[in-house]
């Protein structure tokens, strides 16, 4: 049987003996013995492995649905007792192939995280002790702590003042005010204990990114790492710190909040007893929410606690430059991160002349410079932007020895970009200048990719097709499929783009019609999303979202017909890396260079797939000795299996 999808609660919503019934829904499905034998065992095993008690409840044959793939797939409706009517009407009905799937995702294609929260619940241990084992091991605790920081920007962006929805008393009710501050500092004491919780998780998130760091401050220690995920890592949490900082310093409200609750702590405080854990707690809390850039300040301060990082910082930043100027950034998000970060990094790296020299001799400021001009606004948030000419000039106030870096502190902000160079900006930043850039993207895809699901389909329904053949349409697929993904994060992020370019500036005087002559005042939000769009831009905005819709769907609906062609395909290209090029590297590095030799042979051990190999029979032995070019090129069985998390960390 083909591949099989189960969505919905999979526990707990079984009737007893339902699938060899003849009331289930199966027996309308028109399965042959053998297959429908197969289905009943797995839902058995699954009701098992749940350890949930089965329930007497019917279910509809509309949740039960046979396609092409072949596939089975589960829809939440189980749960749900249907109607007679619906269900006789149903009953009859005959599935075709190729029919419309509305439900999600079938195999997730990627994830961001790591491999302990893999969709097919295998995670990765440690069986043997490996060179890039430590660096392995670092990287999957940066990436817990991105997921922690994660949700408290999300807690941080959505906060809202407390006290603008506390009560105010009467003059008649003055004797009740005790009872009142006692019940606002309760209100208060759970938002204030939300931000402490913030406080201790960055001073803890700082100490371990610093030591990270500070474990590839010497050349010597930059040959086991770091990999290049594990730059991603470092980035992604300083991105996270990064935006944390910007955060406390935007609201307003939580300045606002905590003076009502210290107020209210010195008023109900005077009955308590051993009250001086609670006041330095509330005085350390007052000085990091008070304090403008105090994370990024306590990154600092644990970085060069013990040791100098700036080796490593200038591998960073070498690491930023070179991946925005060759666009090695793959999706948006990771462009918008390498942004937002190399200003701070930059600051960071110049902790004193000579080290700044160091950095300037290694990244010539010029580059720097075309960077955050060709980029003067950074999205955040869906209405917070950073600017790196902002960033650099406030910064400078903090870390004195960056105060002498006058060509970049000279760079404008977005307000201050002069009339000339402001056509420019508008022509880059505006959906509307490129629509018919992306309109003909558009159109070529969707036929391309129309094109490809046609080969799939063909090579599917055909027997015994060569495997040349085979290969190529799957390859041809998965390139088409990562085209897509490529034109999905593009378009998106030039929405994200436009509305930081709208709401670095905002419309000056919005244009008041006969009937707003009384009421011709206008909130600051207006001015930069109502007032600050022309029909035509709303239209273009509405076109380009039609378009991601459009596209996402189209990708969407095929995933159970091209996953495991994009799998075959992933494994295909990972055993060709580790078992023929990666063969080609050990020979010239065994004698000379053991160090990288041996990074080299623990790659190939982890991620080569020698069951898979149908021409090589030793493959440890065949490693070191010479070959002809015939006996160094190696076949594989297609199989559509996914690496591991560990096993791209390490092979990439």
């Amino acid at each position: 049987m083909g591949g099989l999808t189960w969505l919905g609660y999979l526990g707990g919503g079984f009737p007893h003996n339902w699938a060899e019934s003849s009331d289930s829904p199966l027996s309308s499905t028109g399965l042959d013995g053998p297959r429908r034998g197969r289905i009943i065992s797995f839902v058995h095993s699954v009701t098992r492995r749940n350890g949930r008690t089965p329930c007497r409840r019917p279910l509809s044959p509309l949740s039960l649905r046979v396609h092409s793939t072949p596939s089975l797939s589960v829809h939440p409706s189980l749960l749900h007792r249907p109607s007679p009517r619906r269900t006789s009407s149903v009953v009859t009905a005959q599935p075709t192939d190729e029919q419309p799937d509305v439900q999600g995702l079938a195999v997730l294609l990627s994830s961001e995280r790591y491999a302990t929260n893999s969709p097919i619940e295998y995670s990765d241990v440690a069986a043997y002790r490996l060179s890039l084992g430590e660096d392995t091991k670092a990287i999957n605790q940066l990436n817990t702590l991105i997921q922690e920081g994660k949700e408290m920007a999300s807690l941080l962006y959505t906060y809202r003042s407390c006290v603008k929805a506390l009560p105010q008393l009467p003059d008649s009710m003055k004797h009740s005010q005790a009872d009142l501050y006692l019940e606002t500092y309760q209100v208060l004491d759970l938002e204030m204990s939300r931000l402490r919780e913030i406080q201790r998780w960055q001073a803890s998130a700082a100490s371990k990114l610093a030591a990270d760091m500070q474990r590839f401050s010497r050349p010597e220690r930059l040959v086991n790492g770091p990999t290049v995920t594990h730059f991603w890592s470092m980035l992604k949490l300083l991105d996270v710190l990064l935006q944390l900082d910007h955060l406390k310093n935007a609201k307003a409200s939580i300045p606002n909040d905590f003076s009502w609750y210290k107020r209210t702590f010195t008023q109900v405080s005077t009955q308590w007893q051993d009250t001086d854990t609670m006041r330095e707690e509330l005085d350390d809390l007052q000085i990091f929410l008070s304090t403008r850039w105090a994370i990024l300040l306590n990154l600092h301060a644990e970085m060069f606690r013990t040791n100098t990082v700036e080796d490593i910082l200038q591998v960073l930043i070498v690491f930023c430059v070179e991946s925005l100027e060759l666009d090695f950034a793959l999706l948006f998000p990771e462009r918008h991160t390498l942004l937002r970060v190399l200003p701070v990094l930059v600051v960071l790296a110049t902790s004193s002349e000579k080290e700044s020299e160091s950095l300037y001799k290694r990244v010539k400021i010029n580059r720097l410079l075309n960077i955050f001009k060709n980029d003067p606004v950074i999205p955040a948030f869906p209405d917070l932007h950073l600017s790196p000419a902002a960033m650099l000039k406030e910064l400078s106030s903090y870390f004195q020895n960056f105060s002498s870096q006058i060509r970049l502190l000279t760079l404008p902000a977005p307000h201050e970009i002069p009339p000339r160079e402001l056509q420019d900006y508008q022509r880059h930043y505006l959906i509307l200048n490129h629509m018919g850039t992306i309109r003909a993207e558009h159109d070529d895809f969707s036929i391309r990719f129309a094109s490809a699901m046609n080969q799939m389909i063909t090579l599917k329904s055909s027997d015994g097709a060569d495997n040349d053949w085979s290969r190529d349409i799957k390859g041809n697929m998965y390139d088409t499929v990562v085209e897509g993904f490529q034109l999905l994060s593009r378009w998106t992020g030039r929405i994200w783009e436009q509305c930081a370019w709208k709401f670095s500036r905002p419309c000056k005087e919005p244009p008041i019609s006969d009937s707003q002559q009384d009421s011709a005042t206008f909130f600051d939000y207006e001015k930069v999303v109502r007032w600050n769009y022309t029909a035509e831009e709303r239209r273009a905005l509405l076109e380009l979202i039609g378009y991601i819709k459009s596209i996402g769907l189209m990708m969407q609906h095929c995933d159970t017909l091209v996953s495991e062609a994009l799998w075959e395909t992933i494994h295909m290209e990972v055993q060709d890396f580790v078992q023929d090029k990666l063969d080609t590297m050990l020979r010239t590095t065994f004698r000379k260079k053991k160090d990288l030799s041996r990074i080299l042979s623990d790659m190939r051990t982890l991620s080569a797939d020698w069951m898979a190999n149908t021409s090589k029979a030793d493959p440890e032995q065949h490693s070191l000795h010479q070959e002809t070019e015939e006996m160094r090129q190696s076949t594989f069985y297609p199989r559509p299996v996914a690496p591991t998390a560990a096993q791209v960390l390490q092979a990439f």
